[in-house]
């Protein structure tokens, strides 16, 4: 059988600190990409809606994720701090171990979705 399911956690600790796969991504292509704007753009963001989330991102720990270089004759950059590295090491290794305690359930999900359903926009996941 394709194992073509995927799992997503969002972790949500007692401070109001939220982390999901959304956040993570940013991080991930900052790291890639060494620039908030191509991050954003690389998947439809603003470079707005970028730097506010990875300012947020910033925010939400005692230790900033990302850190920038200002422009010049070499131009600006960002990239993630030892921090943001753990951190995005951290929510990757959380997520595997996630997937795998539910693979039984996940494998007798698949075998039994019916190969004919189409979604919608209307449908949620609610």
């Amino acid at each position: 059988m394709t194992r073509s399911s995927k799992t997503t956690i969002r972790i949500d600790l007692d401070n109001g600190v939220r982390l999901g796969p959304g956040k993570a991504q940013l991080l991930e292509l900052i790291a890639e990409h060494g620039s908030i704007r191509a991050a954003g753009a690389s998947i439809g963001m603003s470079y707005r809606r970028a730097w506010l989330l990875g300012d947020e991102i910033n925010r939400m720990f005692k230790e900033p994720s990302i850190f920038t270089r200002h422009g010049g004759k070499s131009g600006g950059g960002a990239g993630l701090t030892e921090f943001g590295q753990e951190l995005l090491s951290r929510y990757r290794r959380m997520e595997k171990a996630s997937r795998d305690a539910m693979r039984a359930d996940l494998d007798w999900l698949e075998s039994n979705a019916d190969p004919r359903f189409e979604t919608t926009d209307k449908t949620t996941d609610a």
